[in-house]
């Protein structure tokens, strides 16, 4: 019986916790994503699937020196910390003390009696404990609720790590697309000042009119005129991709932002393989998040109807105590004490009542937040996979487009050396060929982006069972 007394001991201990255990709550989850896709598995490091050193570098970068992927580290190990003081608050708190003193009593008290010393020492050493029996649960609620809120925080911080990559991700494809539509810009420039070069030539020889002449020179500026803008939209993007990847001020105003492959040699990642279980977002970090706050919530209930049950307390002191610093560690010198109390309250307003309110109300708000962010996340993987499978058929259209637009200005041109039609028919099929192009360029980097965007709404990649995986460093 000595034996089992131990664990009848604990089990009487947890029957007594009070407020309600935890249950996640029931929503009306699809079975399965309605897509047809295939079925190869992506990696942890989805981002090296784009077949881009470069990226690959700035991604590694940014883990490494973004600041808010700091502060979320930072918080972290302060809800680390919380937990520890949480769990501590519930075990004995042991303190040693020592003093010494020298002290007079007054000859004419009631304590003194003749022939006793009016003057004496007291030194004194003791070994302190002091122990409140969880008997109601209310500190095993306590370290509930900080073990949510850590494991919240942890799923925060992952949370920010994929928002951070996908980020970079999505920066770099539109980098390279402003680069791609910044060459293409410079190149149909440099056509155009040779057109109006040869146009001069012609008007000169009075083989055109002035109107010809200005149509070619409007031509030629309205493309000089959206170099600027397309290389401002450059510079902006590199300055925004330098924050992300946590530089330096002066890394910022004089380090430039590597390229790697060109925007049509980037690869695109394996489809999302079919039949993916919906509960693969309940393994998002936004949900995990969510949840882990709900069971905090949800134990903080606990805590507060605790305060309805008296809380019962163990104390005692062990140590010696002596005139003489030489008998002090001696045994007729010890001295010990060793209570037990119990407190209840007995009027307190409608104090205790109200927190047991307001911590039910809070779980309610934590309830709805929960929900929320699973229909949000659903929502983003539905849209995500849409503007996947639609940016792809724009691409797809608008290189049929472009390669039309291409056989239609060598066709001008050819036209137009045979002497007929005019230079500005050929201008015209060249303003078309420049704006289909730079649209494919939009095009191909959304399609990009896309795939980037249903990277974050997953939660990160998956393996070839359709099991999530995380993204990690």
């Amino acid at each position: 019986m000595h034996r089992l007394a131990p664990a009848v001991f604990a089990l009487t201990l947890a029957a007594c916790t009070v407020g309600p255990d935890y249950k996640r709550p029931q929503m009306d989850l699809p079975a399965a994503w309605p897509v047809s896709a295939g079925d190869a598995g992506v990696a942890t490091r989805w981002w090296t699937l784009y077949a881009d050193v470069e990226l690959n570098l700035m991604v590694e970068e940014a883990l490494a020196h973004n600041n808010d992927l700091r502060v979320a580290a930072a918080r972290v190990d302060e809800a680390r910390a919380g937990l520890t003081i949480v769990k501590s608050e519930s075990m004995p708190n042991v303190t040693g003390g020592g003093s010494a003193a020298r002290d007079r009593i007054s000859e004419r008290s009631g304590s003194f009696f003749p022939g006793i010393p009016t003057e004496f020492t007291d030194l004194r050493v003791t070994l302190n404990a002091s122990w409140e029996i969880d008997f109601w649960g209310r500190y095993r609620r306590a370290t509930e609720a900080a073990r949510g809120d850590l494991l919240a925080s942890t799923a925060s911080r992952d949370a920010v790590q994929l928002s951070l990559i996908a980020d970079v991700v999505r920066g770099y494809f539109n980098l390279r697309a402003l680069d791609s539509q910044i060459a293409i810009t410079q190149r149909t420039i440099d056509t155009r000042r040779e057109s109006l070069r040869l146009q001069r030539i012609v008007y000169a020889a009075g083989e055109s009119s002035q109107y010809d002449l200005r149509q070619v020179e409007a031509e030629a500026a309205a493309a000089e005129a959206l170099l600027p803008v397309l290389e401002q939209q450059q510079a902006q993007q590199e300055n925004a991709l330098a924050v992300l990847l946590g530089r330096s001020p002066r890394a910022i105003m004089e380090k430039t932002i590597e390229r790697g492959v060109v925007l049509d040699a980037l690869a695109l990642p394996p489809a999302v393989p079919a039949g993916l279980p919906s509960d693969l977002l309940q393994r998002r970090p936004d949900i995990r998040q969510a949840e882990q706050q709900l069971i905090a919530a949800n134990a903080r209930i606990g805590v507060a109807r605790a305060a309805y049950y008296p809380s019962i307390s163990l104390t005692g002191f062990f140590g010696f105590e002596s005139e003489r610093l030489s008998d002090l560690f001696s045994a007729p010198a010890r001295i010990w004490e060793f209570s037990a109390g119990a407190a209840q309250t007995v009027f307190d307003a409608g104090r205790t009542s109200a927190q047991v309110d307001a911590a039910q109300a809070r779980r309610e708000q934590q309830l709805a937040v929960y929900q929320s962010t699973v229909q949000n996340a659903f929502r983003e993987v539905k849209d995500a996979l849409s503007a996947s499978r639609k940016s792809a058929e724009r691409f797809a259209a608008e290189s049929t487009r472009v390669k039309s637009l291409r056989d239609a200005y060598r066709l001008a041109q050819l036209s137009y050396r045979a002497g007929e039609s005019s230079l500005l028919e050929v201008l015209d099929a060249e303003r078309g060929l420049l704006g289909s192009e730079l649209d494919q360029v939009q095009a191909q980097r959304n399609q990009l982006t896309a795939t980037a965007d249903l990277f974050k709404a997953l939660g990160g990649g998956w393996d070839n069972a359709g099991e999530p995986v995380a993204a990690s460093r």
